[in-house]
This record gives structure tokens, sequence and C-alpha cells, in this order.
């Protein structure tokens, strides 16, 4: 069973969504406020975080802040349908995909699994060697990223975006092949997502993010990861 950690205060949800978890494989612990989700969160007993915005005490938003700096677990984040704000400040506080309310749970067990792909938690290392671009070095088999040795922190969102460049260094990536290559699907709902993950990777591994040499914004068509860093 993988263990995953449900943050939630409505505690027929978490009843339902357990319910249904179980026979997928899923074993579902559960907090129903913001101190103890976070608590639990910072055991390293689970696989993957699905974490409610609204909660009692400190909130969703507070609860990714404090995990962040110390954890790179999987966040779900579950918002408000059509509240596109929470769900842009919830990426940039490093959560890796979002779901609004109500949901369904077929569509739940779906993100669930497909994160977890992505961060490799339940997939073989992946043999191939590492990529690199410039000063980068991208390795899939450990989900590492390096700049000139120095060891980035990405988040799961934040690195499949940037393998997924790396895989193409040299090449202008459109935000729907991007998505296609992350999360499967060309849903416009993740456009906004795209540029919020590549604002935070820029943060992280470029010199002057605001005049970023490695990873480039195409105006009107993409994003593009140099081979070579560009003066």
């Amino acid at each position: 069973m993988t263990r995953l950690l449900m943050i939630d205060d409505d505690e027929k949800l978490v009843a339902l969504v357990q319910r249904y978890l179980t026979p997928h494989g899923f074993s579902v612990d559960a907090a129903h406020d913001g101190e103890a989700g976070l608590e639990s969160a910072r055991s390293g007993a689970h696989e993957l975080v699905i974490l409610d915005l609204m909660l009692p005490g400190i909130d969703g938003l507070e609860v990714c802040r404090r995990l962040r700096p110390t954890s790179r677990i999987p966040i779900l984040m579950l918002t408000a349908r059509g509240d596109m704000t929470d769900r842009i400040v919830g990426l940039e506080m490093g959560a890796d995909d979002y779901l609004p309310k109500p949901f369904d749970a077929r569509e739940l067990l779906a993100r669930i699994r497909a994160i977890l792909r992505r961060s490799g938690s339940d997939q073989a290392e992946d043999n191939k060697g590492p990529l690199t671009a410039g000063p980068l070095c991208i390795d899939a088999a450990s989900r590492t990223v390096t700049v000139e040795g120095r060891e980035v922190e990405l988040t799961t969102g934040e690195f499949d975006i940037l393998h997924a460049l790396a895989e193409s260094a040299g090449r202008v990536l459109t935000r729907n092949q991007l998505m296609e290559k992350v999360y499967g699907t060309a849903d416009s709902a993740y456009d906004r997502s795209i540029d919020v993950h590549i604002s935070r990777i820029r943060k992280k591994i470029e010199d002057d993010p605001k005049r970023p040499r490695l990873l480039k914004t195409v105006r009107g068509v993409g994003y593009q990861l140099a081979r070579t860093e560009e003066s």
C-alpha cells in the first residue's frame, strides 16, 4: 500500500476518499487542521500530501510554505473551483499540482498516480544518463539538479518541466508541448501553472532571474533551455 496524507477538515470527504482509494492500493492517513497536518507531513512516512487550502489554524498555503524548505514530498492542492489566484499562489509556494473542489474521485486517483509516476515513487529508476545544458546537470534517476556542481532543490513539478526542456535543449517548446510532456494533457487550465513553475525554476538556477541566460522565453511561442549559458 502506498501511504498518502490528506489534510482536510471535511471529515466526510476524507472518509469518502479513504474508501475510494484503498482498493486502488493507497492507504490514506488524515489530519484535520494545519498544525497537525504539517507535523504529519514532516514525519517522512508518506509518498504524497493531498492538501486543502481552507483549514483551521494555519491554512494550506502556510502549511505548504513551512513544509517546502525541508521536504520535497509531492503536494496535490485542493482549491475552490474557479479561484485561480489561490492556485497560482499555491504553485508559487511549491505545490506540484492542483485539483478544484468539488472533484470526481476518478480524477483525484488519476492525478495522484500521475504525480507519483513523475516523482518516481511508483516506478523503477530511470537508467538514462544525466542530461546537461551549460552549467546544468539534470539526473532523472536521482531526480537531482546541479548548477556548476551546486545542488538546487526543485519540486516534482519544477523538476519535470526542467527535465522536459533539457531533453529538447536548444529547441523551443510551447506551453502545450510542456503540458503534454508533464501533465499528459494540453488542458488550458494549466497554462498559468507552466508560467509559475518557470518563474520558480529561474529563481533557483539563474544568477539573475530577470535576465535569464539558461531558461529563455521565446515571446509568443514558448520556452527554451539553452545548450550553453548565454551572456
